[in-house]
């Protein structure tokens, strides 16, 4: 029987100085900003003061958690490097939330990104942005805290339920008393432990493999180096249209719009500041995914013919690296407590991002308008709903532990969210026609076509074909985890460029739209799979790869708003829209020397256009202190950038004095 390994004391004690340390911070701030007098803004942005580097820091860990530390190296060792795509998003999602929403929300002075959909269409807008971005983040918040418990579970043996506790209320805990200086702060530190975590299994695992040289030719004739799936079928799971087109729609929704990041940009000095954080944090999130990947090689190299999920040691994908680090540092007392730190880091760095973001526009969105309470009261709210919200992710945290594959359910209940989300910021800021109808009528019927989606194809069954799970063995294993003999032959299979297998596909499903049929025996290639005897495509809608739910939720965004709004006079009041909640994209200097005027003009739909970049630094102190003259409460912006009674639109003059 194999035995199972646990923690020792040195693994303990170093995954206790992690929790103690995270705390620490939040302490240290709670007693460094006791007698601040910025109030809310101190608490919940900063007070505006932060510098760039810990802000890219915490921006690349807002939402790499135990998804990049679990999930990924799971995702490769399952199906192979195409997710490494990814890292090609964030290049797009950089740009997209730098130039062109950052500068929007950043002049405005506003705290919660839904205060712009108030000041752009009406306080209904603001109200049901806020309850879908609360929505889509409780969700998330439970995904990335069940992670961290799934590794502590895996490699000690603890109750999930007490590994869940022990995150959310560290997170609480720090979260409540270091607010957002205490959040970015805690999530320099976690970034460090998470980088370690990654670093320790690279080094080890490549020297027990003879170098990533030697782990990337295994991984090669294993069938697990694949970046080439240009086809055009949205049903197959992995190409590269369906994770740049799905993904960067879903990373834009996060990383433009989302409270959880905008509350980072603008807790910066400048704007300048601002830009810099996202483009600096793009470096991170590169590094991670790639160390992700790269773990999931050594993965596979580790366990290349006698698979732990298949010896019923495991019983998840996301528990393979625990189980396998557990392994390979059985005599390096302590190695194994950093990396579960790492995981947990990761989460914690997430949740608390999180819990923080909704506290934030909970307070902004709807207790300040029917309230009229002081800054202090305000502050102490906050703190409050900072424990509500850690408490409601916890229980989350239990209602999706049933979830098999804790990547693609994370990323689907995300882009539900997400993708109707930036299409409402989007009609927002690039169609000046539309208006709050067709806006609040885009987002629902965006989030009720994703949800369509999801619910119907979690019962649809699709040919390995579509899926394209990689074959695994059991070839050298004598026993079970169990110690019951195991039985070769039909789940074992040759590497080759062409090679049959014998190998059973559960009939089960995935749990996440992704179910799959019994096969016989399976013709495999390392670009082809055969179809799966007796498979019946009945409902090709619901056979999209889960990557496009982000994308069909923008599409009914954007396609529902607009149609609503230009049947609702949207087109005759469209210049009556103040101008600095409008950014035309291609007026940006990147597409002016590639697209002319006339089309430019069109595209501004009648609207007249000036960009109003500051010209030189002295204009952009101007408005940082006209920004900050408010003493940091956004309303005193507020009141001034929205009037309904003004009609700017046609004077440049008015443009150019934003």
């Amino acid at each position: 029987m194999t035995q199972k390994r646990t923690f020792v004391a040195a693994d303990y004690a170093v995954f206790a100085v992690m929790l103690v340390i995270s705390a620490a911070i939040g302490i240290y701030y709670a007693i460094r900003d006791r007698k601040s007098k910025q109030g809310t803004i101190g608490y919940l942005l900063a007070g505006r003061s932060m510098p760039l580097l810990p802000v890219a820091i915490s921006l690349a860990l807002s939402f790499q958690s135990s998804l990049t530390m679990l999930a990924i190296p799971a995702e490769v060792y399952m199906f192979g490097t195409m997710i490494l795509w990814v890292d090609l998003i964030y290049v797009f999602i950089a740009i997209i939330a730098a130039e062109i929403f950052l500068p929007t929300f950043y002049r405005l002075g506003i705290s919660s990104t839904y205060e712009y959909l108030e000041l752009r269409f009406n306080k209904a807008a603001r109200i049901f942005g806020t309850l879908a971005f609360i929505v889509a983040t409780i969700f998330y918040m439970g995904i990335v805290m069940y992670g961290p418990a799934l590794a502590f579970g895996a490699v000690t043996g603890f109750q999930l339920w007490i590994a869940v506790i022990t995150t959310g209320l560290v997170c609480t805990f720090y979260t409540t008393l270091g607010g957002l200086r205490g959040v970015i702060w805690t999530d320099v530190f976690q970034g460090v432990i998470m980088f370690g975590g990654f670093l320790a299994v690279l080094i080890k695992g490549s020297v027990m493999h003879g170098g990533m040289g030697n782990i990337w030719r295994i991984a090669e004739r294993g069938g697990r180096i694949d970046f080439v799936h240009f086809e055009t079928d949205v049903r197959i799971r992995n190409t590269v249209w369906s994770i740049l087109i799905g993904g960067t729609i879903r990373w834009a929704g996060m990383y433009a719009v989302s409270q959880s990041q905008v509350q980072r940009y603008l807790s910066c000095k400048s704007e300048k500041h601002a830009k810099w954080s996202i483009y600096l944090n793009v470096i991170g999130l590169v590094a991670l995914i790639t160390m992700g990947v790269l773990c999931g090689l050594i993965l596979f190299a580790h366990y290349e013919t006698c698979d732990p999920l298949q010896r019923k040691c495991v019983q998840k994908h996301d528990q393979l690296l625990p189980y396998m680090m557990l392994e390979i540092f059985e005599d390096y007392p302590g190695v194994a407590g950093l990396f579960v730190s790492a995981v947990y880091a990761g989460s914690l760095s997430s949740v608390s991002s999180g819990i923080n973001a909704m506290a934030t526009v909970t307070l902004e969105d709807m207790i300040k308008p029917v309230t009229n309470l002081n800054d202090s009261s305000y502050t102490w709210i906050s703190k409050g709903i900072v424990i509500v919200f850690g408490l409601l992710s916890i229980g989350m945290a239990f209602l999706l532990s049933t979830a098999k594959e804790l990547l693609q359910a994370a990323f689907s209940l995300m882009g539900l969210m997400m993708g109707p989300l930036i299409g409402m910021f989007t009609l927002g800021v690039h169609f000046p026609f539309v208006n709050s109808i067709g806006s609040i009528s885009g987002l629902l019927a965006g989030i009720g076509a994703g949800t369509w989606f999801y619910v119907g194809s979690k019962g649809i069954k699709k040919s390995n074909d579509l899926i394209r799970k990689l074959p695994l063995s059991v070839e050298t294993c004598a026993t079970t985890c169990g110690g019951e003999s195991y039985i070769n032959g039909n789940d074992s299979w040759v590497y080759g460029m062409n090679y049959t297998t014998t190998m059973e596909l559960p009939s089960t499903g995935s749990g996440d739209g992704d179910s799959y049929i019994t096969s016989t025996t399976l013709p495999f290639t390392n670009t082809t799979l055969g179809a799966a005897a007796g498979f019946q495509d009945d409902t090709p809608f619901y056979t999209l790869s889960y990557h496009y739910i982000s994308a069909i939720g923008l599409g009914f965004t954007l396609g529902v708003g607009i149609l609503v709004s230009l049947l609702t006079c949207g087109w005759k009041d469209r210049k009556e829209v103040d101008p600095r909640c409008l950014r035309p994209p291609f007026d940006h200097w990147m597409f002016r020397c590639c697209l002319p005027e006339k089309v430019r003009k069109f595209l501004r739909f009648g609207i007249e256009w000036e960009d109003n970049v500051p010209e030189n630094e002295e204009d952009l102190k101007m408005e940082e202190s006209k920004r900050d003259s408010s003493n940091g409460n956004s309303e005193g912006i507020l009141s001034e950038a929205y009037e309904p009674d003004r009609v700017p639109v046609n004077d440049k003059d008015d443009v150019n004095s934003v």
